[in-house]
């Protein structure tokens, strides 16, 4: 019992202070996520974005840009960032949008500063995108931090059923959303992960569970290769 209670007292602070200890501390250290949610329009993805944003500390969303006029209850910089075309249109040129895209003859895209600040911090960037833009946000330069998700419906009559519960849109504009839709949903093997929105919860438990095992993926962590190289040192000094 003796030569134990010696053991703890004499190696037991070095090592909460020395080489390995410090290494360790940084090994916790990971580069932002760059996390795609897509859908078609009425199947959850901008529900479900809310809430892991709401209950999630490492996240801030990706404020997009858009010429649509705002909704009833929208604020500007809030949900989106409104401009006219003309304006849009200038920050197309000067290279200012990770991805844009044309929809119901308005304009969306996500800021390209921000974005960059918030992943070079560690932090995590939620988009809530269709397909077109989820695949230019793959094909930018920020690439290696994709992590991307489809979400699908539990069937069209269900997707048809809660646009038209929305009481947001007319007739015609729904019956656009539901024909863009069968386009949307034929790019879910584009997608990282496929999820079936069928019960809100599970869907984002399973959001959650992609979330825990991407932010520990080795290539997001350049931490560990001190902490591994700390270990060897210290292999080494015991050996000796």
């Amino acid at each position: 019992m003796t030569g134990t209670a010696d053991m703890t007292d004499t190696k037991g602070p070095r090592a909460a202070d020395g080489p390995v200890a410090r290494a360790r501390r940084g090994a916790d250290a990971r580069r932002g996520l760059l996390f795609i949610l897509s859908s078609p329009s009425g199947a959850g993805k901008s529900t479900l974005s809310r809430r892991i944003l709401a209950n999630d500390g490492a996240f801030e969303f990706s404020v997009s840009a858009t010429t649509r006029p705002p909704r009833p209850g929208e604020e500007d910089g809030r949900e989106y960032h409104f401009l006219d075309r003309a304006r849009f249109e200038a920050m197309i040129e000067a290279g200012e949008f990770l991805e844009h895209a044309e929809v119901f003859g308005n304009l969306y895209g996500t800021p390209r500063a921000p974005v960059e600040a918030a992943l070079a911090s560690g932090r995590d960037v939620i988009f809530d995108v269709d397909w077109q833009g989820g695949q230019q946000l793959r094909n930018s330069v920020l690439k290696d931090a994709v992590v991307s998700v489809f979400i699908l419906p539990p069937s069209i009559a269900e997707l048809e059923r809660r646009l038209r519960a929305r009481g947001q849109d007319s007739a015609e504009v729904i019956g656009g959303r539901m024909a863009r839709a069968m386009d949307e949903i034929s790019h879910w093997d584009a997608y990282d992960y496929v999820l079936i929105n069928d019960d809100l919860d599970r869907c984002e438990a399973e959001i959650r569970g992609i979330l825990a095992a991407e932010r520990l993926a080795r290539a997001r962590r350049p931490g560990l290769v001190g902490f591994v190289q700390a270990l060897n040192r210290e292999f080494q000094e015991r050996m000796r």
